[in-house]
């Protein structure tokens, strides 16, 4: 009875890796930090404002008149905020600085006023 080397080298090769997947079985390679979750949380939070700032000067945008400015507060983009992430709470200042920062990125100057600066 002849056996085919590459046939056997095939089957060990897969015992090893089974082996290897038992060993290794479930091993996380870097586990959870606390410090690393916080940062992903205010990372997410800041996004989503950010989000919710773009949604705020849009839903402006469309509500304003031919010819006449949009207006866009603080408080729009605390609603679209609590609305649309389910924040419960955003602090004015949190809102304030996603709102400028969004302002600006979309040249609103133009055709747009806030509350933000104040």
């Amino acid at each position: 009875m002849r056996h085919d080397p590459g046939g056997l080298l095939f089957i060990a090769l897969g015992l090893a890796l089974v082996a290897a997947g038992f060993v290794w079985r479930g091993r996380v390679l870097r586990p959870l930090s606390v410090k690393r979750a916080q940062a992903a949380v205010i990372r997410e939070r800041s996004r989503n404002l950010l989000r919710s700032a773009d949604m705020a000067i849009a839903e402006a945008r469309r509500r304003a008149a031919r010819g006449e400015p949009a207006i866009v507060t603080v408080k729009d983009v605390t609603r679209v905020a609590c609305q649309h992430y389910g924040y419960r709470f955003v602090e004015r200042e949190e809102a304030a600085a996603a709102l400028r920062q969004r302002y600006e990125a979309a040249d609103c100057r133009v055709d747009c006023m806030t509350d933000a600066f104040s």
